[in-house]
């Protein structure tokens, strides 16, 4: 059931990823944070990320997750259905 809904709610995510995703647009706050995290600053005990940092990333970043879940169930299932034929 849930299976299905991400996979054909891909429109929903889409529209989502370029706006809640990407907001605010310059720079996109999204890509902020991840450099935040992958320069390891994140964990810092005194310049690490707050709670509601931590949130902003979810929020931000769950259209993108769920975008890409639905693409990759696509996918599959047109994979699965040309081998079907």
């Amino acid at each position: 059931m849930i299976k299905n809904q991400i996979k054909n709610n891909w429109k929903l995510f889409l529209i989502a990823s370029l706006t809640l995703g990407l907001a605010p647009f310059s720079p996109p706050h999204l890509l902020g944070k991840i450099q935040w995290i992958l320069g390891g600053n994140a964990f810092h005990p005194e310049k690490g990320m707050q709670l509601q940092d931590w949130f902003d990333v979810l929020l931000h970043g769950l259209p993108w997750l769920l975008l890409l879940c639905a693409i990759m169930l696509n996918l599959f299932a047109l994979q699965v259905k040309n081998d079907q034929q």
